[in-house]
């Protein structure tokens, strides 16, 4: 099912990929770069994740919305947030993916699209009437992190609603994307806002070092200002681990009944909403390597069988990170 664009459309296309390291193919030659395709660097791909025309239609987007012609809505107030010190402000907007409530160690790496596969032959379409039809018995293929997780999961147990808009593949029906996450978040960045870090695996160079060029062309490509232009650093390496300790740990205890009541996205890392959250805390205080600043993981888990959280207790004493 291919989309009607308008003749003046600007358009990204955002690649979400469940494997270790995606790599891009163009049809012709010089496809990428008439795109304006990257997946990271040369020799050095960002992983997961790769883009096209991201920065055009950013660039558009803020300028449109500067004009008065694109309308951007706040992210509005939870229903059901605990409030806590310091995590939101006021203790009751609702999150965004800039937020420290939710972000792990690799923000804004999701697409929040289905997918269909046949698992006879391995073809695979997006998830939309047209190809639901076309394709009955197909298993649904989906990535419950970071995008999927704030649209799907913490927006519904918190009382929330994410940014949407007509899909242009599916009968104008309304729907969550990555852009849209973005642009939401850009609205309502908080002064603390959880940028993606230059300990992000997904821009590190292939030494395993910090890549400022690389980060900031991940950043680029989602709306995100680039590492120089941080005012209050709440995303240097060293602050985003401080930041999802003392912010996101009491987050997740104050609402640990609001979340152990609500679906785990991904039932092989938590067994509900709540041991979801707060295994993703603790690994990805382990991936971002966040003790070598001088902080402690203030999660502990308990897991099952088969490697999934079951219990969780989460240390809320503030930290400070060493320099």
């Amino acid at each position: 099912m291919v989309p009607k664009l308008p003749a003046d459309a600007i358009v990204t296309i955002d690649f979400g990929f469940n494997g270790t390291i995606l790599n891009q193919v163009g049809a012709t030659p010089d496809a990428l770069q008439q795109g304006n395709c990257t997946d990271g660097e040369p020799g050095s791909p960002f992983g997961q994740v790769s883009f096209c025309n991201g920065v055009n239609f950013f660039n558009a987007a803020f300028s449109l919305k500067r004009a008065g012609r694109l309308y951007v809505p706040s992210a509005g107030t939870s229903r059901n947030m605990v409030p806590t010190a310091g995590a939101l402000g006021t203790g009751r907007e609702c999150p965004t993916t800039r937020n420290f409530d939710m972000v792990d160690q690799d923000p804004a790496d999701n697409v929040t699209t289905k997918y269909l596969l046949n698992p006879a032959t391995g073809q695979t379409a997006q998830d939309n009437a047209l190809n639901a039809a076309r394709m009955p018995g197909a298993d649904v293929l989906v990535n419950g992190s970071d995008n999927a997780l704030i649209d799907d999961f913490l927006d519904p147990a918190l009382g929330c609603t994410p940014f949407e808009a007509p899909d242009l593949g599916n009968n104008g029906t309304l729907t969550t994307s990555q852009a849209l996450d973005e642009l939401l978040a850009a609205r309502n960045q908080p002064k603390n806002a959880a940028l993606v870090p230059e300990n992000d695996e997904m821009v590190l160079d292939n030494g395993g070092q910090f890549d400022e060029a690389k980060t900031d062309l991940y950043r680029s490509e989602l709306g995100q200002p680039p590492v120089s232009a941080q005012t209050d650093a709440s995303s240097s390496p060293e602050m985003f681990c401080q930041n999802i300790v003392n912010v996101q740990a009491p987050f997740i205890a104050a609402n640990e009944n609001l979340f152990a009541a609500g679906p785990s996205p991904v039932p092989t890392v938590g067994d509900t909403l709540f041991t979801f959250l707060a295994n993703r805390l603790l690994q990805s205080f382990n991936n971002l390597g966040c003790k070598s600043f001088g902080l402690t993981n203030p999660v502990a888990v308990v897991n099952n069988g088969a490697g999934a959280a079951t219990e969780a207790t989460l240390n809320t004493a503030p930290q400070t990170a060493s320099f």
